[in-house]
């Protein structure tokens, strides 16, 4: 089935992947990724996947495990960097013509970088407070969508340096920010229309 452009994504996250490796490649590096989620299994070299909402490239497929090679660049812009054996990340497929788009269109290109600093119980969900780091702050409205680590979720509230989601318990269960505390560093997207609009009004 031929697909659309494949840097688009949902942030509707799939699986759950874990780090098998992380090695160092001249200052840049080589990232093996392990799931044994049946949705993966049709994935060959070449194809994309979302990896805490990061576009990558398969490299190679061996077995279960995809190995991706990761740019400088794209170690200083987003938290893959961080990662280690012990990770586990959020993995989303590329979009293809056929899927529903549950959540919003994403590229994978990540604008910036939040850290957790309040999380608090709410019922049987969770409201997770982000300060935003550097100035991406005047793209996200108040129920507008933004992309957190590959998740498509809600802004509840937001301030220029900070904002607020609400998550429910399956998309906690289903996704990393389960392991979120205090100090995790996050990928966030901004939504491609507010990047649009700004290009409009220039």
């Amino acid at each position: 089935m031929k697909e659309v452009p494949k840097n688009m994504f949902t942030g509707i996250i799939t699986a759950i992947g874990k780090i098998v490796a992380v090695q160092l490649k001249c200052e840049d590096l080589k990232l093996q990724v392990s799931t044994q989620q049946s949705k993966f299994m049709d994935i060959t070299s070449g194809d994309s996947i979302s990896i805490n909402g990061v576009c990558l490239t398969v490299c190679k497929v061996n077995s279960e495990i995809f190995i991706f090679d990761i740019s400088c660049e794209s170690l200083k812009l987003t938290n893959l960097g961080n990662l280690t054996n012990t990770s586990e990340v959020n993995l989303e497929k590329a979009l293809s013509i056929q899927d529903r788009l549950g959540g919003h269109l994403v590229n994978g290109h990540v604008d910036g970088l939040g850290i957790v600093v309040f999380i608090e119980k709410s019922a049987r969900s969770i409201t997770l407070q982000f300060a935003i780091l550097g100035d991406i702050g005047r793209y996200i409205a108040k129920k507008g969508s933004i992309c957190v680590d590959g998740v498509s979720l809600t802004v509840n509230n937001v301030h220029k340096k900070w904002f607020e989601v609400n998550v429910i318990p399956y998309t906690m269960h289903k996704t990393i920010i389960n392991n979120y505390r205090i100090g995790t560093k996050v990928n966030l997207e901004i939504d491609l229309i507010a990047r649009y609009l700004e290009q409009l009004l220039l």
